[in-house]
């Protein structure tokens, strides 16, 4: 959200940001609904994978780093392989799909889980390709307000669980 009609203040924006680098210096916070990606002129303290609610403003007179000047919530995320295999739920939907479909559902509580019909003898490098766009998983984490994100796999199911 651009807040520069209330404010006066150029491109202001307000949302829930993924750390998706950080370091002493500076960090870089992507704004998990837009995809606007903001550069810190410092660090404020934030760690890559927090999740930061709150308002970033451009720094003068150039205008293309940003600061943090509002932090409403922070929290740490994180995605992990699981060792224990997909619910009989999610084994059921799985049986239910053609290979390569998806499933989403919310989870009991809080959070979603969604499961992903995959060939029978290839569990190990579906799990890999999930777990190699990291990034998407805790943008997804981030918007659905859940701290970790977990992958699950058998024979012919491949499910990732979105979870407080």
């Amino acid at each position: 959200m651009t807040d520069a009609d209330q404010t006066g203040e150029p491109d202001r924006s307000e949302g829930t940001f993924l750390v998706t680098a950080a370091g002493d210096a500076s960090a870089v916070l992507k704004n998990v609904e837009t995809g606007q990606v903001h550069t810190l002129s410092s660090n404020p303290g934030v760690e890559c994978d927090d999740v930061v609610e709150g308002v970033v403003a451009p720094d003068p007179p150039m205008n293309v780093s940003y600061q943090l000047v509002e932090t409403t919530s922070r929290r740490s995320l994180s995605v992990e392989r699981s060792d224990e295999p997909p619910t009989t739920h999610s084994k059921e939907l799985a049986s239910s799909q053609d290979v390569g479909d998806l499933t989403r559902e919310p989870r009991a509580g809080k959070g979603e889980i969604h499961v992903i019909t995959i060939p029978e003898g290839d569990a190990q490098s579906a799990v890999d390709d999930v777990l190699e766009d990291e990034e998407q998983l805790l943008s997804r984490a981030a918007r659905l307000d859940v701290n970790r994100v977990e992958v699950r796999s058998s024979p012919g199911v491949l499910s990732v669980r979105y979870m407080p």
